[in-house]
């Protein structure tokens, strides 16, 4: 069986996990191919899952893969989504086929270029890597957190990374969510920002949670 669909099972399997799911049965209605039962327990032999019951785990070897491919994959939809303006069904379309075929060096690359997201255009968590911990100053990331941001650029906010959950809400209130197009007017003493004819003002601390990518 080709190895593409052991990847699509790997990747289904951490998917599913987030949901706390994991049994066979979820995993084949998933993939939606019938050889995924065969596969599933060739995968066994292989060390890349244990089956108890009706249920899979994720071995350490499965662990590592399943983990790699879900991170090239959200990185690649951020990718495209984000930065090259594709439409989310060919995001998701477009990184389903890379994601087997991006090197680790790439993907750090690729991480770094869009500032470290921690969620794809879904909302879903990206693994984190070695260069979210370890910063890489090679070139400056095309998606900067607002405090980085240079007064008077305009900016399309890319993903909002709230250290309290009730300040999502709050922010989107104000219309500050992903998406909306600002204008930065001053950063002290905080910082403002001018959404459609609204002008607005925010902490620091909320100006670290804000992601932008330049906007012409």
């Amino acid at each position: 069986m080709s190895s593409t669909l052991r990847d699509e099972i790997l990747e289904l399997i951490w998917a599913l996990r987030e949901k706390n799911v994991n049994s066979i049965e979820d995993i084949v209605k998933g993939i939606g191919d019938s050889d995924t039962s065969d596969e599933i327990r060739k995968m066994e032999k292989a060390g890349c899952l244990l089956i108890r019951n009706h249920d899979v785990e994720l071995t350490e070897k499965g662990e590592t893969r399943a983990r790699d491919l879900t991170r090239r994959h959200r990185l690649a939809e951020r990718l495209f989504h984000d930065v090259l303006d594709v439409s989310m069904k060919e995001s998701e379309e477009t990184a389903c086929e890379i994601e087997h075929f991006l090197s680790p060096s790439v993907t750090d690359s690729v991480c770094s270029f869009l500032g470290h997201p921690p969620t794809c255009p879904h909302g879903k968590p990206i693994p984190r890597g070695v260069c979210c911990s370890k910063y890489k100053s090679g070139f400056r990331p095309l998606v900067v957190q607002l405090k980085d941001f240079e007064v008077g650029s305009r900016g399309r906010i890319v993903f909002i990374r709230p250290s309290d959950s009730t300040r999502l809400e709050r922010l989107s209130s104000m219309g500050i969510i992903a998406g909306s197009i600002i204008k930065l007017k001053q950063k002290r003493p905080s910082f403002v920002l001018e959404i459609d004819e609204t002008t607005l003002a925010v902490d620091s601390m909320i100006a670290e949670e804000i992601y932008v990518k330049e906007h012409q």
